[in-house]
C-alpha cells in the first residue's frame, strides 16, 4: 500500500491554517505546517485573491492526495462567518481545480479523534498534535496546529473507512 498525503485546512479570512501529514501503513508523519495570512487593510477581493494564490502554491508544492477541512459552524459574529465562508469558497475552488477530494469535519469530531472527548480544550488538542506527530513543540500559530489536528482526524477516519470497506 502506498502513502497518502493529507492536507488539513483550518479555514479563515485573516488566517488560513495549513497542516500536511503523510500516512504510510500505520505511520503518520508530519510534513509541513504554516499559515496563509491576509492583512486587515486589504480590500475583500484582494484578501480572497491572496488566499487563493497562496493556497495554490501550497497545493503545487506538496501535492496532497486529499484535503480535510473544518466545517463552517455557527458563530455569533455574522461578519466573521461571511468572511470565512468566502475564504472557504476560494479554497474549494483551488482544490477542485487540482481534483483533490475534500472531506469536512466538525470541530467536535476533530476533538474526539485526538482526545476521545468532543469538548477537549484547545491546549489538550495541541499537546496531542505535538505528541502524536513527534514534534518538539506545539505548532504555532494555533491555526496551523488546528490544521494538523484536522489532518490527523481525517487520517484516522479514512483508515477506519478502509478497514470497514475491506471487511465488506
Amino acid at each position: 500500500m502506498g502513502s497518502l498525503r493529507i492536507l488539513g485546512v483550518d479555514p479563515g479570512y485573516g488566517i488560513v491554517g495549513i497542516g500536511i501529514i503523510e500516512v504510510s501503513g500505520n505511520r503518520i508523519s508530519h510534513v509541513f505546517h504554516g499559515t496563509i495570512e491576509t492583512p486587515k487593510n486589504l480590500p475583500a477581493e484582494k484578501r480572497l485573491k491572496r488566499i487563493y494564490e497562496e493556497f495554490l502554491k501550497v497545493l503545487e508544492r506538496f501535492s496532497p492526495d486529499e484535503c480535510a477541512m473544518e466545517k463552517l459552524f455557527f458563530v455569533k459574529n455574522v461578519t466573521t462567518a461571511i468572511g470565512v465562508g468566502e475564504a472557504r469558497g476560494v479554497l474549494f475552488l483551488a482544490l477542485a481545480e487540482k481534483n483533490i477530494p475534500v472531506f469536512e469535519y466538525a470541530p467536535n469530531e476533530v476533538k474526539v479523534s485526538l482526545s476521545g472527548y468532543g469538548r477537549a480544550s484547545k491546549k489538550q488538542i495541541q499537546e496531542n498534535v505535538k505528541r502524536f506527530l513527534n514534534l518538539s513543540e506545539i505548532p504555532r500559530p494555533d491555526d496551523a496546529a488546528d490544521a494538523l489536528a484536522i489532518a490527523w482526524c481525517h487520517a484516522l477516519q479514512s483508515r477506519a473507512r478502509r478497514v470497514t470497506h475491506e471487511k465488506d
